[in-house]
């Protein structure tokens, strides 16, 4: 089987667990072509997305002339196909708020895309993320391209349902994947009874890195908290500081963020707002092995989004033995609970603070406890190998 793989920016920093479906469904015997709409904007800190980005083709970077070509082709050769994807075109651009010339790249780049299809043999497409990436690939397929499926994360999708033609998506998709049982819910809220039984929940997982026992770390010695999270509003990451700010006033720690993005400067102001330079470390980004070393040396990991999907850093962590404080948004409690972690309402400092105060005074034969009852989650669950079989076998049922 050849497939495609498609997404708006690949690799990237903060996708990791495509690059481990993609080479988990290698070795199940899946050919499978990269394709990115656009390179990421920063540096890769990871060698091993470093050697993704040389085994990907990105859509914007074939030249305007290519571009150019390949849509009058595809206009020329079939005429009435063409008309079609303009309509579907016009149609999402309009569910879009009028967003014409955007919908309009997007079919440039299904022309291009449905012609390398084409000439690498690729019998279909699986798109990650409702967005812009499900957008092309539909119109791939309505200009005469391959069939496609989705991968839809949440939380974003979910926000913009209707903005987002995710009706539409899903309707003509082969299948849908869902990566929990809320997403799943959510995606049956936007789509018709009929498309039901084609959302299907692959979990997202960690490879034989996580997987692969190691001696579990002495976490009671540590009075380090750790997060990972791209900084933005969506990671709540604000009241991670507040909660710092509480936890201050009468605890010994150090909150590690390792992270970048728009909120990078706003949230440096507050550290030094609340004097918090001894105690909250902004890391930026870091490779992988770095990631890995600073959940290995944390008491517990942290999240504090106001929305997610079901992060795979979570698993990471758990995989780690890393108890986690996380908030109940999403699918995260249905990894996450008292068994292996914290979770805490979103939104409240002060659960935040009292859930780090809780991992702070736990003795270490809780902490143990607590990893290891994480740990048999994800081998149970979040197996990137087992999960991407279960791929294989519906993109071979569907595709």
């Amino acid at each position: 089987m050849t497939v495609g793989y498609l997404t708006n920016v690949y690799p990237a920093v903060s996708h990791s667990f495509i690059r481990r479906e993609i080479r988990a469904l290698e070795d199940t015997g899946v050919v499978v072509h990269r394709f990115s709409i656009r390179t990421a904007a920063q540096a890769l800190p990871d060698p091993d997305d470093r050697a993704e980005q040389a085994r990907t083709l990105v859509l914007l970077r074939v030249g305007i002339a290519i571009l150019l070509r390949d849509t009058i082709v595809a206009m020329l050769s079939r005429p009435g196909r063409f008309a079609a994807a303009i309509g579907m075109s016009a149609r999402m651009a309009h569910a879009a708020h009028g967003q014409w010339m955007r919908h309009l790249a997007y079919l440039v780049e299904a022309c291009v895309l449905a012609r390398l299809a084409r000439e690498r043999g690729i019998g279909h497409l699986h798109a990650h993320f409702g967005t812009n990436p499900a957008a092309v690939a539909r119109l791939a397929h309505a200009l005469g391209g391959p069939t496609y499926s989705l991968t839809i994360h949440g939380p974003e999708e979910f926000d913009a349902p209707a903005e987002l033609s995710l009706f539409d998506k899903i309707a003509d998709a082969a299948f849908t994947v869902a990566i929990s049982q809320f997403g799943r819910a959510q995606l049956m809220r936007w789509s018709r009874r009929a498309s039901w039984d084609r959302i299907a929940v692959v979990p997202c997982g960690v490879d034989d890195g996580f997987l692969n026992d190691v001696p579990p770390p002495d976490r009671a010695a540590s009075r380090t908290f750790v997060c990972v999270a791209r900084l933005d509003p969506q990671k709540g990451l604000s009241i991670l500081i507040e909660a710092a700010a509480r936890l201050a006033e009468r605890e010994d720690f150090q909150l590690r963020i390792v992270g970048d993005g728009a909120m990078f400067t706003d949230l440096a102001r507050m550290i030094r707002q609340h004097r918090l330079e001894r105690h909250v470390v902004l890391l930026g980004w870091r490779s992988a092995a770095e990631i890995r070393a600073e959940i290995e040396g944390a008491r517990a990991f942290v999240l504090s989004s106001f929305a997610e999907g079901l992060p795979v850093v979570l698993m990471e962590a758990l995989a780690l033995r890393c108890p986690v404080i996380a908030t109940a948004v999403g699918g995260v409690g249905e990894l996450v609970d008292r068994d292996c972690g914290w979770l805490v309402p979103a939104g409240t400092a002060e659960a935040i603070a009292e859930a780090m105060r809780a991992a702070l005074a736990a003795t270490g034969e809780r902490l143990r406890s607590l990893g290891e009852e994480g740990r048999r989650r994800v081998l149970a669950r979040h197996d990137a190998g087992a999960n991407a079989r279960a791929l294989a076998n519906l993109l071979s049922a569907h595709a």
